[in-house]
């Protein structure tokens, strides 16, 4: 399966979300549309709480957390 850009958006906005559980992150209503649209179907995927962002579910932070070793290994140094 290749990326298409649906599913970049959504790695992207899974990696803006804080490394910690106890902060969640909110995509307001004048931001990108793509990032809203992004942000909607990770909490329809449920990897996160609330479909404007909330916080990450456990299989979200495992999702981000995948993708931010992805992007660390693949990335030039």
């Amino acid at each position: 399966m290749l990326l298409n850009n649906a599913l970049t958006e959504e790695v992207n906005l899974l990696m803006r979300f804080p490394d910690t559980s106890m902060e969640g992150l909110k995509v307001h209503h004048d931001a990108d549309q793509s990032m809203i649209d992004a942000a909607n179907r990770l909490y329809e995927k449920g990897l996160t709480t609330q479909h404007d962002g909330g916080y990450l579910t456990d299989m979200g932070r495992e999702a981000a957390e995948s993708a931010t070793l992805l992007v660390s290994l693949i990335s030039p140094q």
